[in-house]
């Protein structure tokens, strides 16, 4: 059986030969199906790259229908129960698990980043007091390319590990300080004879000059959902990340493109969505007429599908243990009746089943966050710090991929053909001036 694609174009008859390769044609290909020397070539149309891959990646692999997300090769399952992010984030960037060795001097080395220009936590100073935490990180991000501009040499893989261990370090703290600005705290600077978990809640909770110790089932909650949210293959986010990179723009700059991708509400503001949902409900008895309403319509049921996942989000089934494990500590939150009851229900009914509507790992993420403390506001930025590792590592994959060149992308012109200039007097509708004056 040979590995090509035999079309057949009916507006000529001829007939063409495309190598299949991994299960894809390449789309230049279609190029040279033409109706005569004048014709373009055939293109492929497909908005929001439902079908289209853009590259060739080892990070992460997806299988939407069978609920498979592996990192590198390992099961999420078995880097959430037995790993750390900090080790994860090694293994998304380098694609093996360290050594012990290796994975003291890569903790190491990131923590002599931590802190972040004096500078720049002035700039951050000068920001509204209600400004949205996500909007300053992004800003904030954009600007640590003016302070590294070193970071320009993206062609060199050891600059290109510099800049990656400084954006590991740097952003949970200024994450860290977007969240003490919104409540007007002073900023608390890193720690770090702590954790890299341990350190960011340090710098987000730390009331006094004695030393802060979060409590071990926070950080190992923290450290599961950061795993969980390090890398997911070519989102909205991560394509951002690939297609600023592909000009060579700075990590710092091409990040923040990332991040602001990352700050839509169909993308990291979807745990916010559930929330005001859940809220919304507002008790477990108002389920049914919600879930009426819902098949009507009426209504959006937030945190159930996902773009790629047909079956159960392997991530949720992770994410509603750590909410256990959290609730259990800080108290149940009053809105995690309602997300139960949903569940149940979304889970046994034909409507929601026939659909392949299952939880995602939105669902439960923003009942964790809220029971830590956290506002709505910040869930988009608890977001961005994990997938800062992805993001960097889908970079670093990038600039050393020979296939890869700037994105830009083909577009079908649907606009008019060429037409003459109009002077603006004689524009229709504009006002026109009497002939000779």
């Amino acid at each position: 059986m040979t590995d090509t694609l035999t079309v057949t174009d009916n507006r000529t008859g001829k007939t063409y030969e495309i190598p299949i390769t991994d299960g894809t044609i390449r789309a230049m290909e279609l190029r040279q199906i033409k109706v005569n020397d004048d014709d373009f070539g055939l293109m492929t149309y497909d908005p929001g790259y439902v079908n289209t891959a853009s590259t060739r990646s080892a990070i992460t692999y997806i299988d939407g229908d069978k609920g498979i997300l592996r990192y590198r090769g390992y099961p999420i399952e078995q880097l959430a129960e037995e790993s750390t992010f900090i080790e994860v984030a090694y293994l998304l960037l380098h694609g093996e698990l360290p050594t012990e060795t290796e994975l003291n001097e890569w903790e190491h080395e990131t923590k002599q980043h931590t802190v972040v220009h004096e500078n720049i936590k002035r700039q951050m100073e000068a920001f509204r007091y209600d400004a949205h935490p996500m909007g300053m990180l992004t800003s904030t991000v954009a600007a640590l390319s003016t302070f590294y501009p070193d970071a320009k040499n993206v062609k060199d893989p050891e600059n290109r590990m510099l800049q990656i261990r400084r954006l590991i370090a740097k952003v949970p703290t200024i994450a860290a300080f977007t969240y003490r600005h919104s409540l007007g705290h002073p900023y608390t600077y890193p720690n770090n004879e702590l954790s890299y978990t341990a350190n960011f809640l340090s710098m987000m909770f730390k009331m006094s000059d004695n030393f802060y110790e979060p409590h071990p089932a926070l950080v190992r909650a923290l450290d599961v959902l950061f795993i969980l949210h390090a890398d997911h293959e070519q989102n909205c986010s991560t394509s951002t990340m690939r297609a600023i990179g592909s000009s060579h723009a700075d990590p710092y700059s091409a990040l923040a493109g990332a991040a602001a991708a990352l700050y839509g509400p169909l993308h990291g503001g979807a745990n916010e969505a559930v929330l005001r949902m859940l809220t919304q409900i507002g008790d477990v008895k108002n389920v049914p007429d919600f879930i009426k309403r819902v098949k009507n319509g009426e209504g959006r049921l937030m945190g159930f599908g996902h773009r790629v996942y047909k079956n159960y989000d392997p991530r949720a089934k992770i994410v509603k243990q750590v909410a256990d494990e959290v609730f259990d500590l800080v108290g149940r939150n009053p809105l995690l009746e309602i997300a139960l009851e949903l569940e149940k229900i979304a889970l046994e009914d034909d409507y929601f089943v026939s659909r392949r509507l299952y939880p995602n790992v939105d669902f439960y993420s923003g009942l964790i966050y809220q029971s830590m403390g956290l506002p709505v506001t910040m869930f988009p930025v608890m977001f961005a710090i994990p997938r800062t590792a992805g993001w960097l590592a889908q970079w670093n994959e990038m600039l050393e991929d020979p296939d890869q060149r700037i994105a830009r992308p083909r577009q079908i012109y649907t606009g008019y053909d060429e037409r003459d200039y109009v002077h603006l007097a004689h524009r229709r509708g504009g006002y026109l001036m009497p002939h000779g004056k």
